[in-house]
């Protein structure tokens, strides 16, 4: 992997929501909920929240949306809802709420999704954006999939010590369009 850490800086940790968006799921069967908590409170940043959704646009942009007005949620991961059923809404409520798209992350899980899984890639809809200074990440909802995003991408560009450079050290900067 590309890149390192830099020993010299301190790590910060990140405040940090986690949502579920499953027909079927609770807490108690949660298995990709389960390893974003892990690997994020294993890696030093705080859960602030952790929620489980039916698949409703309504509800999973309205939950996105009180996230972002929370300031001690500085980044949401999402996990399930993002295939292309039609009960799979979670991309379209993204959508609605960003400021800003970050296409490269969908770009990379599938990227990194094709070394595992071929072609089946092309069938997760895994994306991101900004919206008033918080980072959104919605990813596939199988436990393999969580691992696979944290592991490769999101445990590097949420760790403020990560070089060449990271989203962390870009979150003062995010809102720099509303000063003046």
């Amino acid at each position: 992997m590309p890149g390192r850490i830099d020993e010299s800086l301190t790590f910060r940790p990140l405040g940090v929501a986690v949502l579920t968006v499953s027909d079927t799921r609770g807490l108690d069967d949660d298995k990709s909920g389960a390893v974003l908590v892990e690997r994020l409170v294993g890696a030093g940043h705080s859960v602030i929240d952790r929620r489980i959704l039916r698949d409703d646009q309504a509800l999973i942009e309205a939950q996105f949306r009180a996230w972002i007005a929370d300031p001690g949620v500085e980044v949401v991961i999402s996990t399930g809802g993002t295939g292309v059923t039609g009960r799979d809404v979670t991309p379209e409520a993204l959508h609605a709420v960003i400021e800003k798209h970050v296409p490269g992350f969908g770009e990379l899980f599938r990227a990194q999704s094709y070394e595992k899984i071929g072609t089946s890639s092309v069938q997760s809809r895994a994306d991101a954006g900004v919206a008033n200074g918080t980072y959104l990440f919605v990813v596939p909802g199988s436990p393999g999939a969580c691992r696979d995003a944290w592991d490769g991408i999101l445990a590097h560009q949420l760790d403020i010590r990560h070089k060449p450079c990271n989203f962390a050290e870009l979150l003062p900067r995010l809102k720099e369009h509303e000063a003046g």
